[in-house]
C-alpha cells in the first residue's frame, strides 16, 4: 500500500529525508520511531501530497504522490500531530462537515457519521461543542474524521501526544482495531512501550536516515547482550557479595545491585539461568523473586541510534 523509494527532502542545507526507502502493506501498523526531526513529520506529509520530494519516489497503492494527489487523497486518512478543529460546532457537525467535503451522498452521511462516531467511542459526545472535548476525545474525534471517507491508508502522526494513561490504552486499542480491519496505517510516536504493543511492523529514523524496517522481533534480536534477570532477595542480603560471586561464574557476563534488586546478565548465547538461583542459595542468598526480562523496543531503539540531532 505504501512504497517509498530513495525518498529525499532538503531544507536549504539540512536533509530532513535522506535516501529512504520502505514498503508497508495492507493490515499493517507500522511504528514510525524516531527523535524529533529525524525525519518521521516530513516524510508523512509528502505521502500526504502535502510537500513534495526533491528526489526519489513514494506511491500509495500504487498512485504516485507527484502526479496523483487528487486520487491519493480519496484513499488516505492524515491526521497531523496538531489537530486544529472548528470550535463552534458539535461533533456531529464537524463530522458532517467533513462528510460533505469528500462528496459523499447527503443520503449517506448520517450512516457513516454514526459508523465513525460508534468505532471511536464517540456516540456519546454527539450534541458535545467540539472545544469542549479534552485532549484525549479531540483526538479520538481527528482519528473519526480521518475515517469518514472509508480510507485504504492512515497516517498518524503522534497520535498519542498529550493523552492520560487511559485516552493512551484507548488510542492503542483502536489502532490495533483500525489494523486488524485491513487497513495500512503508519503510526509514530516517542511512546516506545505502546509502539512495540500495537505495531506488526517498526522503522527506526535517525538524522533523515532509516536505520532499521522490520518485525519487532527482527528489531530486539539486534540488541546486544545476553539474557537478563532481575532477582529481588529477602532481607538484607549482601548484593554486592552476591553479584561479585556471580560475576565469577564465565555464565555470567555481568551482575550488579540497581534500585535493591540484583540484576545478572547472561553471556550472549546462554539461556539457561537456574544456576544463578542454585548459586544464590548456596551462599545464603534467600529470594524474594526471580524474572527474567524481556528485551523492549526501547532496548532495541537505543542500540542502534546514537542519539544524534539535526
Amino acid at each position: 500500500m505504501i512504497e517509498i523509494t530513495n525518498l529525499t527532502k532538503r531544507f536549504g542545507d539540512l536533509v530532513a529525508v535522506d535516501h529512504l526507502s520502505l514498503s508497508i502493506g495492507p493490515g499493517e501498523v507500522f511504528g514510525f520511531i524516531g527523535p524529533n526531526g529525524a525525519g518521521k513529520s516530513t516524510t508523512m506529509k509528502i505521502l500526504a501530497c502535502l510537500m513534495k520530494p526533491d528526489e526519489g519516489s513514494a506511491r500509495v497503492d500504487g498512485l504516485d504522490v507527484m502526479r496523483d494527489g487528487d486520487r491519493i487523497r480519496r484513499i488516505l486518512g492524515y491526521m497531523p500531530d496538531f489537530l486544529g478543529v472548528y470550535d463552534d460546532l458539535t461533533v456531529d457537525e464537524y463530522l458532517q462537515f467533513f462528510a460533505a467535503a469528500f462528496e459523499i451522498p447527503r443520503s449517506r452521511r448520517r450512516t457513516v457519521v454514526d459508523s465513525v462516531l460508534e468505532l471511536t467511542d464517540l456516540t456519546g459526545k454527539r450534541k458535545a461543542m467540539v472545544d469542549s472535548l479534552s485532549r484525549g476525545m479531540q483526538q479520538r474525534l481527528g482519528v473519526a474524521r480521518v475515517l469518514i471517507h472509508e480510507p485504504k491508508v492512515l497516517l498518524l502522526d503522534e497520535p498519542a501526544s498529550g493523552l492520560d494513561p487511559r485516552a493512551r490504552i484507548e488510542m492503542r486499542s483502536l489502532i490495533t482495531e483500525l489494523g486488524r480491519m485491513g487497513k495500512c496505517l503508519m503510526v509514530s510516536s516517542h511512546i516506545l512501550t505502546e509502539l512495540g504493543e500495537m505495531s506488526t511492523s517498526i522503522g527506526i529514523i535517525e538524522r533523515g536516515r532509516l536505520l532499521f524496517a522490520g518485525s519487532l522481533a527482527e528489531a530486539l534480536a539486534r540488541v546486544r547482550g545476553g539474557e537478563r534477570i532481575a532477582i529481588r532477595p529477602e532481607g538484607d542480603a549482601d548484593l554486592v557479595s552476591a553479584a561479585a560471586t556471580l560475576a565469577a561464574d564465565p555464565r555470567v557476563a555481568r551482575a550488579f545491585a540497581e534500585d535493591g534488586n540484583l540484576v545478572v546478565e547472561l553471556t550472549p548465547g546462554e539461556h539457561g539461568h537456574h544456576f544463578v538461583l542454585e548459586r544464590l542459595m548456596v551462599s545464603g542468598v534467600r529470594i524474594a523473586s526471580f524474572a527474567p526480562q524481556a528485551v523492549k523496543l526501547e532496548d532495541a531503539f537505543l542500540t542502534l541510534t546514537k542519539g544524534a540531532l539535526q
